[in-house]
């Protein structure tokens, strides 16, 4: 029977026959054990104390990654099939049908033994996928990104060379329901997602096609907002690659320990957003940007920019004092605010940008006032 059942499966399933050798005798003994599973289950006392796994027990567990489940099925299919073809020829009429129907009732409980043997695959599969994704997760975190993480990232699916941020918030209370909700979000959004929960964080490596500015990876972060706990979500700045991700991995985290001192602002929010409040927590790296992006480009853009901003935001936020004070018109006043506005992306007459240049003056001209190092 275990000769005609592989001779069926080559003549009826195409892709059994492209299979090599080691896994054609696997299927082999797998078959071998249906049948002769079945001739111990119809001969058992108690059939109900067979255990209808045990026919996969002789195959291999590189069979469930080999053969998929609907393979298996098919396989199924066709020795039963050949078993029944087989009877019909070997046995007298009056066994047959009871026979007939003890294959039926077997072949039942061969597929949920399959749909068992699988399912435990997955999940072990599952369990190890997400040790996997959380040691990536953890390694951008820890700025150890390397081309090891870049291939365990491509095992679990990861698309490389497609731009990355990092989004950050609290952990919402059920983590491994949270995680498993936030993955199903990023799929339906076709997002690429690698995610993981560290301490009281939930921590995102967002990517996709849509994503190709600051303002989209917000958008893209604020599609799974909901599946945090609850408090700010704040997105790092948007790196070309996942090697990459720590930048804005760092700069993520800081934010989203800055936020709490900005309760006012957003759900989700840009890492950026938050650079006054970084500054005041000791994040080097948004004083740098503050001086270097802010105060410098305002004093590199000539015009009188920088005085008329300090005058501007001196006087209160009046346009007419402001004249009065540089002596200038009011309307040369305005043309300079909206000018201001143009080179650094913060406006001097909204209150949390004025915020923003006043602080970001403040430390230009503590940079450029401080002495210059001694030599040794």
């Amino acid at each position: 029977m275990t000769t005609a059942a592989v001779s069926a499966m080559e003549e009826r399933l195409p892709w059994f026959r492209d299979m090599d050798a080691e896994e054609r005798s696997w299927i082999m003994l797998v078959a071998r054990g249906g049948i002769d599973g079945f001739a111990s289950w119809i001969l058992a006392a108690d059939p109900a104390h067979t255990s209808s796994t045990a026919i996969f027990d002789r195959a291999p567990r590189a069979l469930t990654r080999r053969v998929s489940l609907l393979q298996t099925v098919e396989l199924v299919r066709v020795t039963i099939a050949v078993v029944e073809e087989e009877i019909e020829a070997l046995l007298p009429e009056e066994d047959r049908e009871v026979l007939r129907s003890a294959v039926v009732e077997y072949s039942r409980e061969v597929a949920f033994g399959a749909a068992e043997v699988y399912a435990r695959a997955a999940e072990i599969r599952g369990a190890w996928d997400s040790r996997l994704e959380a040691l990536v997760v953890d390694a951008v975190v820890r700025s150890e990104t390397d081309e090891t993480v870049i291939s365990r990232a491509s095992t679990l699916g990861w698309v490389a060379g497609t731009k990355v941020a990092v989004a950050v918030g609290r952990a919402p209370d059920l983590a491994e329901r949270g995680l498993e909700d936030v993955r199903h979000a990023a799929d339906r959004h076709k997002l690429g997602l690698l995610a993981a929960v560290q301490g009281d964080r939930l921590v995102l490596i967002i990517s996709g096609a849509t994503i190709t500015d600051p303002s989209s990876a917000v958008e893209a972060a604020a599609w799974l907002a909901p599946h945090f706990g609850p408090g700010p979500v704040v997105v790092g700045p948007l790196v070309d690659d996942l090697v990459d991700a720590s930048t804005s991995a760092r700069a993520a985290i800081a934010g989203h320990r800055a936020a709490i001192a900005w309760p006012e602002g957003p759900r989700t929010m840009a890492a950026a957003d938050l650079l006054p409040e970084r500054t005041l927590m000791g994040d080097g790296h948004a004083r740098r940007a503050l001086v270097d992006e802010v105060y410098r480009t305002l004093e590199h853009a000539g015009g009188d920019l920088l005085a008329t901003c300090v005058a501007f935001l001196d006087q209160s936020g009046s346009v007419e004092a402001t004249a009065r004070a540089v002596f200038i018109h009011a309307n040369t006043v305005r043309y300079r605010l909206k000018r201001i506005q143009e080179v650094t992306g913060y406006s001097p007459m909204d209150s949390r940008d004025a915020y923003v240049l006043r602080l970001a003056i403040t430390l230009g001209r503590l940079t450029a006032g401080r002495p210059a190092p001694a030599r040794g």
